[in-house]
């Protein structure tokens, strides 16, 4: 069986997850065994289990991110590992582009990316194509080195020790949507859903930054049912970042869903806004570019809701 080792950023944890997932196909069809720090037991020496599975690992995903690039670990430690294995052949580094960033530049730059021409999953209006695509190119790769651990000749001998089958799919097309109208009702629903995830991840978000940075304070506060504001502070109690997130009513000019760095307020001024688009196939999130690192693409949920969180931690970045 193909080991696999998966290089993240515990910022993207959750994309991790959903990949983790999609792997569990090729899991069950007994082709690949996968591997993540999460797997560490507790009392084990960290350290020593990432080298022990990275050392032993045949296939090396490399989960690209902002944050991966920045981690010192990742980058310095897992990737360069990971690298020099790929050079002596002792193993295949793949790199999985999550979210847009500057890699082609980069040591592992020139390594055929995934999902298809490097595109980042998160401009994918439906993830689970993006990650069918990364699974489809990890399967291919670890199909030809499991035959080419294949024995040359068979053993001989008067008996015959059977050997598990790996069945392969047919080959088909991942080109299979076709072209669809939306409902009112559906662009609706799709609407108040978007905002409700957004809710639960800046909630979620600003839970993990104060746990990981002990000199940073959050706030997050429903208003109400179709508005929240979040704030971070710093260690004197200064308010560092704050913003306000709210669900517009109707569909006038602006988008649907608004974001202000001063708060909420009145709801009439915002910095940036969300609207529910689609692109003959599938609904999504369009932001109006509003923001200088914004662009006018359409987006999943999580893609919006990062597009807003960016906003917001910024102020803590720099």
């Amino acid at each position: 069986m193909i080991s696999i080792f998966i290089s993240y950023s515990h910022v993207d944890e959750e994309l991790r997850r959903q990949l983790d997932t999609h792997l569990m196909s090729l899991k069950r069809q007994g082709i690949v065994d996968v591997w993540h720090d999460r797997r560490i037991g507790a009392g084990e020496d960290f350290p020593n289990a990432i080298d022990a599975a990275l050392n032993k690992a045949n296939i090396i995903l490399l989960l690209v991110s902002p944050d991966f690039i920045a981690s010192t670990y990742c980058y310095e430690v897992e990737m360069t590992a990971a690298l020099e294995r790929h050079t002596k052949g002792e193993a295949t580094v793949i790199p999985v582009i999550l979210r847009t960033c500057e890699w082609q530049g980069l040591r592992f730059g020139h390594l055929r990316a995934s999902p298809t021409d490097g595109k980042p999953i998160k401009q994918f209006t439906d993830l689970d194509s993006a990650f069918l695509e990364v699974i489809r190119d990890v399967k291919v790769t670890a199909l030809k080195l499991a035959d080419s651990q294949k024995p040359s000749a068979a053993p001989t001998g008067p008996r015959t020790v059977a050997r598990p089958v790996v069945t392969i799919d047919k080959p088909r097309s991942g080109n299979l949507s076709v072209k669809k109208s939306f409902t009112e009702y559906e662009r609706d629903r799709f609407l108040v859903d978007t905002y409700e995830y957004i809710t639960r991840y800046f909630e979620n978000s600003l839970d993990e930054l104060g746990r990981r940075n002990q000199d940073i304070r959050t706030n997050f506060r429903q208003i109400d049912t179709t508005a929240f504001e979040a704030t971070a502070y710093d260690g004197a109690g200064n308010a560092r970042s704050r913003c306000g997130v709210w669900l517009r009513s109707g569909r006038a000019f602006g988008g649907e869903i608004s974001y202000s760095s001063s708060g909420v307020g009145d709801r009439n001024s915002y910095n940036e806004s969300l609207s529910v688009e689609d692109d003959g196939t599938s609904l999504g999130v369009k932001p109006m570019g509003m923001l200088s690192h914004s662009e006018k693409v359409l987006l999943t949920q999580e893609g919006g809701a990062e597009i807003l969180w960016e906003a917001f931690i910024a102020p803590l970045q720099r």
